[in-house]
């Protein structure tokens, strides 16, 4: 799918930093798009989707898609609905529904997600949680018959 410019950045004050914002529109959704001259070094939080380009040291935490580019780099934890990885990232992930490692990722950290796909090349070292979110069946007393 093909990104339009919205024709505006918009700056962001956070304490003493300033973060820069490129919008872009995916069908009726936007997207924050973090370029690959950009480094942040504070937390992100939204509603919308992400694509990084650029380096990012904070957490994140969206209830859209997270996309890492292969030049992005993020350093802290994030949590995000859905994930497709091609950079790098150091920190640890809670995707809701579905995490893509791509070829040129490198991920070091825990995954907890609902599905997990592992290209072939990519590197992945720590621990990973799968399956949907479930509460243990209730411990039932078994009674022996006399």
């Amino acid at each position: 799918m093909k990104l339009q410019k919205t024709g505006f950045t918009r700056i962001l004050h956070n304490s003493s930093i300033i973060k820069e914002e490129n919008m872009a529109i995916k069908g009726e959704q936007e997207i924050t798009q973090i370029s690959n001259t950009v480094t942040i070094k504070g937390d992100i939080i939204g509603k919308s989707d992400v694509r990084v380009a650029g380096v990012v040291n904070g957490s994140i935490n969206i209830d859209g898609e997270l996309i890492i580019e292969k030049s992005g780099h993020i350093e802290g934890e994030i949590k995000t609905q859905s994930a497709v990885i091609a950079g790098s990232i150091k920190g640890n992930i809670d995707c809701s529904e579905k995490m893509i490692l791509e070829s040129t990722s490198q991920f070091i950290g825990n995954i907890k997600t609902k599905q997990l796909i592992i290209q072939e090349g990519a590197m992945f070292q720590g621990n990973c949680q799968m399956g949907a979110p479930q509460n243990p069946a209730p411990v039932r007393e078994v009674k022996e018959k006399a």
